[in-house]
């Protein structure tokens, strides 16, 4: 039985394009491999990685194999080492990189594999060389082909969405990604003494502060304002417009909800998507004890749970198969949150 593999190639030390179709060789001279074809090189900027790395080619190839994920890897990792490849810098300089993308439509999370590849849907160069040769293959996580996940990157403002629960985040990161990146920054108004009157009561303030933070979110998306008339200049909100339902799905009553939905499939009609979605990560317990760290008397009254089941929402939102990339990342080490971000941002322009 075989299976259809979706891989990358890559190289920035050494002789690139002789690394690259000496893979491919090698590949196609195993048994169990056969490469059905393969990419034109493409040459592309680092992303990632210590600063003043050389450029890199990139090209993608679709392999059959009998070969399982694993037999697979181990042969990657072998073809790899003969190279001279060391792996003792994140995204440092490589003088062979082979990743796979798609297996098929095989979904695996494992210590030393996971498929699909986990940053490949917001990569330009895996997604350009990708579309080339198999543009109908499937993503199974997000449910679009590799044509589709390259048209909403052609498509779309070069724009990074930041959501998560109260709590994880988001204004910092955010924050830190506007400065670094040059770029706007959308941020939220939040008015303390109401949501301090809708902590004390949610149960009669629900509806009209989910409804006030709808308009204000659909007023500073809304695909005609001034800020998206600047077409090259990139932006960060440190809120996501979906977010609206997630949150209103938990405070708001199943009649009321049903209500609120209506308008928000009509305002989300009328606003600028994101490129990427980031998606922060923490615990119910660990968001608690931000909230109580960073000090704001109306957010006493929150619990653990509440704030667990807001992330609960949060990420079933990010599942509705018209989002399309999702970063989900943990916010328990901001630092590392704001790398992998970065090299996000940078790989999607």
């Amino acid at each position: 039985m075989t299976a259809r593999c979706l891989i990358s190639l890559g190289a920035n030390v050494g002789n690139r394009s002789q690394a690259i179709e000496g893979a491919l060789r090698e590949l196609a001279a195993h048994r169990e491999v056969q490469v059905l074809c393969s990419s034109r090189l493409r040459e592309t900027l680092p992303v990632g990685g210590p600063f003043g790395q050389a450029a890199f080619l990139n090209a993608a190839a679709l392999l059959e194999t009998s070969l399982g994920p694993a037999e697979l890897l181990a042969l990657f990792l072998r073809i790899e080492a003969e190279s001279g490849r060391k792996r003792d810098v994140r995204w440092g300089p490589r003088p062979l990189d082979l990743d796979m993308l798609l297996f098929d439509d095989v979904v695996l999370a494992g210590s030393s594999l996971i498929l699909p590849h986990p940053r490949m849907a917001w990569r330009r160069f895996v997604l350009e060389p990708a579309a080339e040769i198999a543009p109908d293959m499937m993503h199974p996580g997000i449910g679009w082909s590799i044509a589709r996940l390259l048209e909403h990157m052609n498509t779309t403002q070069h724009y990074l969405a930041i959501t998560g629960s109260i709590g994880a985040g988001k204004t910092e990161l955010g924050g830190r990604m506007a400065a670094q990146e040059a770029a706007r920054l959308v941020s939220e108004e939040i008015d303390l003494t109401q949501l301090e009157g809708f902590y004390a009561n949610p149960a009669s303030r629900a509806w009209p502060v989910e409804l006030e933070f709808l308009h204000q979110r659909s007023r500073l998306l809304a695909a005609g304002a001034g800020i998206w008339q600047d077409r090259p200049k990139p932006a960060v909100s440190d809120f996501w417009f979906d977010q609206s339902a997630a949150f209103a799905r938990v405070w708001l009553a199943p009649e009321q909800y049903a209500e609120f939905e209506a308008h928000f499939e009509a305002a989300r009609r009328t606003v600028v998507q994101p490129r990427l979605v980031v998606q922060l990560e923490a615990t119910g317990q660990q968001l608690h004890e931000r909230v109580l760290r960073r000090g704001r008397v109306c957010e006493r009254r929150l619990t653990a749970d509440e704030l667990h089941q807001i992330a609960l929402a949060i990420d079933q939102q990010t599942r509705r198969p018209d989002v399309g990339p999702v970063l989900r990342i943990r916010s328990d080490n901001p630092d590392a949150a704001f790398e992998e971000v970065s090299a996000a941002f940078s790989a999607m322009a």
